[in-house]
């Protein structure tokens, strides 16, 4: 939560006298919250039963973190706020992400981003850790790390606030509590969330093995937070809209010197079949300042805020954001950063941004007719580059600490197959997010163990052993040395909810084809990696011993008018092999935006240039790809 600052409360004398909060310092650490928690913080504090673990699921899904931040700088499971504290993490981990050619079009030279200085988050007047603190009278690091009293310290800024506001007494009804809760998140679109979950319920058990219930009372009042006005948004997720830059850089004589994006009349001129998720590498301030600076040359259309999930929106979603570093993929896509940092070890994305965030693409899928899939709702991790010099310096975020498991489950479109089998095709779901350690990346020095996380991602061998290098993707290790276990060696990992065909199988370790190659990895019965699943699959055609793999799909040559440059696709590193087998994503349309200028200022400026050869989207590697039709051949899995 992003609390706001609230006036003394005498809550401190209620949680003292009940023998809940000690008068001294607490040191005691506890393993997270159980239900009889919640109760008694209720007890103590006068917050009804039902607002506390709403609060709490919505921040945290009743989780304490093991002491770690969250992206927004929350702790336990109250997710209290301490920005100070995050200050450190953030100068030792951030590196940034805005420094690239976001456009992605190779028929323009790339564009140079203005450098950036970096703004260390400070503590903010707002923050509720040190407030929670101070009225629980007990040190800042224990609400850190001793869950119980992570749980007493929020109940005790909510009692706090909603005594401020009513004057010295607390609601008499749980939907009195309405406004308290808005004040202290700060947020209308997060009180109405709260509220919803008391209405329908929740029952979950946390990563420390404890069932918690919220039983769904039906007589709380449905709530909305309103959308301003012309913002692309669903229905009472509260949106607001501040545009991204679209503006001349220079003197303004160089028409296409300008930022932050293309306009266009998207679904009629191209249409939209892909969803990006990014994290921003950025503060959610500071990442909208970067889209509204024209010399950045990077946008998205939408920006959340992880502490409470708000959603900005930068770009019509009909004009073309400069968001995957790919010019194909921008014009058939959507863009939205999500606050967070993809190396942060042991961070963590709020229940209330994964849920605003997948209300929005559920919004978004239904209106574009987008599959809810995991090659057409994809990482930017999985975002291919038009060009074989492109590759190894694709974005790895949100990388393997977004949940994709819970955000398809919270999609509605749980990535399910019929169980671990021996089918010839799977879909990566891990049984247990813990079992693939990672390091971590950093710009200098040597890489660290990332503590405390589970991950959504597993790691290929190049043999069915766990002494067996892992797989050397030809981009990122030119030299043919193994791939590593570091987070953004993205070229020897799969990622949840990806669809392979499997290539071999011997006892617990399956092979399936990966970038051309065969990549294996642990997949036991009492520990299934995988699910079985049906796919239409691709294969190279008879007679062919391999064929090219493309990051797009433009026209040829001689398609293009005269007035318009032509720009087309060049194979990739990565062929496939007679035999081999990929999951079919659809077919890509062929077909080039060439926008050039700010101002339509040159012939046939803004138009859609489309050919006849006809592409297909595959599940390449841990990024997707295109192949010729005329190339492979259908087969069922």
């Amino acid at each position: 939560m992003s609390i706001r600052q609230v006036g003394a409360s005498a809550v401190t004398a209620l949680l003292v006298g009940a023998g809940l909060v000690a008068a001294s310092p607490v040191t005691a650490a506890a393993n997270g919250v159980s239900q009889a928690d919640f109760a008694t913080a209720s007890a103590a504090s006068g917050v009804p039963e039902p607002v506390l673990l709403a609060v709490s699921y919505l921040a945290s899904q009743w989780d304490s973190h093991a002491g770690k931040p969250s992206t927004a700088g929350g702790y336990g499971p109250m997710h209290l706020t301490d920005m100070t504290t995050l200050r450190a993490d953030y100068a030792r981990t951030h590196k940034g992400d805005f420094g690239d050619d976001a456009r992605g079009d190779t028929s323009r030279p790339a564009t140079a981003p203005a450098a950036t200085t970096k703004a260390v988050p400070t503590a903010a007047k707002d923050d509720t850790l040190p407030r929670a603190a101070s009225l629980l009278h007990v040190p800042a690091s224990t609400l850190r790390t001793d869950a119980r009293q992570n749980l007493l310290g929020g109940a005790a800024v909510l009692a706090a606030q909603a005594r401020q506001l009513g004057h010295g007494t607390l609601p008499s009804s749980v939907a009195g509590w309405y406004p308290a809760v808005k004040a202290v998140t700060g947020s209308d679109s997060y009180a109405a969330d709260v509220f919803d979950v008391i209405r329908t319920g929740a029952s979950r058990t946390t990563a420390e093995g404890q069932t918690i219930t919220l039983a769904a009372d039906r007589s709380v009042a449905a709530q909305g937070a309103p959308n301003q006005p012309g913002t692309d948004c669903p229905a009472r997720l509260g949106c607001d809209f501040q545009p991204a830059a679209y503006k001349l850089n220079g003197d303004g004589t160089d028409k296409g010197n300008y930022g932050n994006y293309d306009t266009a009349d998207r679904p009629r001129t191209n249409r939209i079949n892909t969803v990006v998720i990014h994290d921003t590498e950025e503060t959610y301030a500071d990442s909208i300042a970067i889209f509204q600076n024209p010399l950045k040359f990077t946008s998205a259309h939408y920006v959340l805020r992880s502490a409470d999930g708000h959603v900005t929106q930068m770009v019509r979603t009909k004009d073309v954001a400069w968001q995957a570093g790919n010019w194909y993929v921008n014009t058939h896509s959507v863009g939205i950063e999500h606050e967070g940092y993809a190396d942060a070890g042991g961070s963590w994305y709020t229940e209330e941004l994964y849920r605003s965030s997948s209300r929005l693409v559920r919004y978004l899928a239904q209106r574009y007719g987008i599959p809810l899939d995991r090659q057409h709702i994809i990482g930017h991790d999985n975002v291919p580059s038009l060009t074989q010099r492109g590759v190894a310096g694709m974005h790895w975020d949100p990388a393997a600490y977004w949940d994709w498991q819970h955000y398809f489950d919270l999609l509605g479109a749980p990535l399910r197959g019929w169980g671990h089998g021996r089918s010839s095709v799977v879909m990566i779901l891990p049984s247990d997010r813990r079992t693939e350690p990672l390091m971590s990346c950093p710009d200098t020095g040597p890489s660290v163990p990332i503590p405390g996380t589970g991950t959504s991602t597993v790691q290929l061998h190049t043999a069915p052993s766990d002494s067996a290098p892992l797989i050397s993707d030809p981009a990122l290790h030119p030299d043919g040395s193994p791939g590593t276990t570091r987070h953004c060696d993205w070229g020897d990992k799969v990622s949840t909810g990806q669809i392979y065909a499997v290539a071999e199988r011997r006892g617990d370790w399956t092979a399936i084809w990966y970038d051309g190659f065969e990549g294996w990895f642990r997949d036991s019965r009492q520990a299934p990696a995988t699910v079985s699943t049906h796919a239409v699959l691709v294969t190279p055609k008879p007679g062919l011993a391999s064929i090219p793999v493309y990051g797009g799909a433009y026209p040829d040559a001689s398609e293009y008018p005269a007035e318009i440059p032509p720009n087309t696709v060049s194979p990739l590193q990565y062929k496939l092999l007679a035999g081999q087998k990929y999951a079919f994503g659809g077919v890509g349309p062929t077909e080039y935006y060439y926008a050039p200028t700010i101002d339509k200022s040159l012939p046939l400026d803004h138009t859609v240039v489309r050919g006849k050869t006809v592409f297909y989207e595959i599940q390449l590697g841990h990024r997707v790809g295109y192949v010729k039709a005329a190339d492979v051949r259908f087969t069922v899995g």
